[in-house]
């Protein structure tokens, strides 16, 4: 199948071809995908990082694309050239999204015809980011939102899968196929990078004391101490661990 990159900030992905229906992801600016079916004005993607399905608006869409830089930032503002001055734009690329460098001018580089973004804000698309810890604390009291992947809105699995869709590593979307795809943990004491499962819920250990994640009940990314996290799902939603694993495994 031909494939094509999303040229829009950010785009839902819908599990049916309706804004009605569930969000169940996002694509980012210069993720590649193929077009699986057409319906009226949604089409059926799969997306090529993680071979996600699901309906996103019909649009025109980039046939091409060599991604030379990545954002690495949790956003980088949008400029337009006006008159020799960059003036600030109300949009915003997001962290891990692709570009490729069409013309430069001083501290900006153009991605797209007029669209500007400074260059301190990124990095080369070959770059790689060991310190989850950096990638992951940049979402700090994000919104939660089921089937967010951005500083705007991000859910559990999302949180976790940002850090290797930077590095450009597979790992699944959802927490059901993340769980799936994880090596298990053989020692049961807690330690830096231990992803830690619940059914329908995931995070990760910042040290042997400490878990970061999107969490629906307080609707935002926290740090909060790993032993309390357990007993707090448990208490209120009747969920034990189901899986540890590392990140380093991966």
């Amino acid at each position: 199948m031909k494939k094509y990159y999303f040229n829009n900030f950010v785009g839902n992905i819908y599990s049916k071809p309706s804004i009605k229906s569930e969000l169940s992801s996002q694509i980012l600016y210069g993720e590649k995908f193929e077009i699986i079916s057409k319906k009226n004005n949604w089409i059926k993607i799969k997306t090529n990082f993680d071979n996600y399905k699901g309906f996103i608006k019909k649009d025109k869409f980039y046939e091409k694309l060599s991604p030379t830089h990545k954002v690495y930032n949790s956003k980088a503002r949008v400029f337009q050239k006006i008159k020799k001055k960059f003036i600030p734009m109300n949009k915003f690329l997001y962290f891990a999204s692709g570009i490729s460098i069409i013309n430069e001018n001083g501290d900006f580089i153009e991605f797209k015809k007029n669209m500007w973004v400074k260059k301190k804000d990124l990095k080369i698309i070959s770059h790689k980011e060991r310190d989850f810890k950096k990638i992951l604390k940049l979402f700090l009291n994000s919104k939660y939102l089921w089937g967010g992947k951005t500083i705007k809105g991000i859910d559990c699995s999302a949180l976790i899968q940002i850090y290797f869709f930077y590095n450009r590593f597979f790992f699944p979307r959802d927490s059901k196929d993340q769980i799936k795809y994880c090596k298990k943990k053989k020692s049961k004491k807690f330690s830096k990078g231990d992803i830690i499962f619940w059914k329908g819920h995931v995070g990760i250990c910042l040290d042997n004391s400490k878990f970061i994640h999107a969490y629906g009940p307080k609707k935002k990314v926290l740090i909060m101490p790993t032993k309390f996290t357990i007993k707090l799902i448990h208490q209120t939603a009747g969920l034990t661990i189901k899986k540890i694993s590392n990140i380093k495994e991966y």
